[in-house]
């Protein structure tokens, strides 16, 4: 294997197959020890936290592969934390998606005089950069096109499977009594195709239960009853 990426939470191989090699870590992004899935620094190490983030992420993959929507997902290995993945072509040097469903996080401390803290929020869809030195920017789609990381229409098909991938995450939480607040996904092309790419854990999630927040680790158990 060939060593591609070193990231804060997964590290990133080529495989001769052409197929990449996600190995997960038991890092995760917060600040002062505190968890928080939209910091981009790694804020703790939580044993576990490797293995459980790919078994609730193989769990989500599965489970948005059977709705329909395309994405990087072929195996698992979880006693060795690692996932294989179909090669994806990023939008510029990579973007995040975050869906909302309530006030929290970055969105309240930017816009706090104007909601409440845990406000409702429709499916509100917002693309960062991927950039740690300029603290993942904000952007719209307009400037996407400008500076040429995606078309108009591209940001359309990837705002509707934000919300359609979402609201598949979103229903298999609440099944378990719990509410997702926000999410923050990736996707690349794929082909002619924009698939989800990355992973979907407790680690870029927010999840509630009873009006606190649910650590990563507790929602592996929660979702999947281990």
């Amino acid at each position: 294997m060939k060593l591609i990426y070193k990231g804060k939470t997964k590290d990133v191989y080529e495989l001769e197959n052409t197929n990449y090699l996600l190995k997960f870590k038991d890092d995760v992004t917060g600040t002062d020890g505190v968890f928080d899935p939209g910091a981009n620094t790694v804020g703790l190490s939580i044993e576990g936290a490797g293995k459980g983030g790919l078994r609730l992420t193989e769990f989500f993959f599965k489970k948005i592969n059977e709705a329909g929507f395309s994405t990087h997902f072929v195996g698992a290995d979880i006693e060795k934390a690692e996932m294989t993945v179909r090669p994806a072509k990023i939008f510029g040097k990579g973007v995040e998606v975050i869906c909302r469903y309530r006030a929290v996080g970055s969105f309240f401390r930017r816009y706090g005089d104007y909601v409440a803290e845990g406000q409702p929020l429709d499916g509100l869809v917002e693309v960062t950069l991927k950039d740690d030195d300029r603290g993942d920017p904000l952007i719209n789609s307009d400037a996407l096109e400008m500076i040429g990381v995606m078309a108009v229409e591209e940001y359309g098909t990837l705002k509707d499977l934000t919300k359609k991938i979402t609201g598949v995450i979103k229903a298999a939480i609440a099944e378990k009594g719990m509410e997702l607040y926000d999410i923050k996904l990736e996707f690349g092309r794929i082909g002619s195709d924009i698939a989800l790419i990355d992973e979907v854990s407790g680690g870029n999630m927010r999840v509630y239960k009873n009006g606190a927040i649910v650590s990563p680790l507790d929602l592996v158990r929660l979702m999947l009853d281990v």
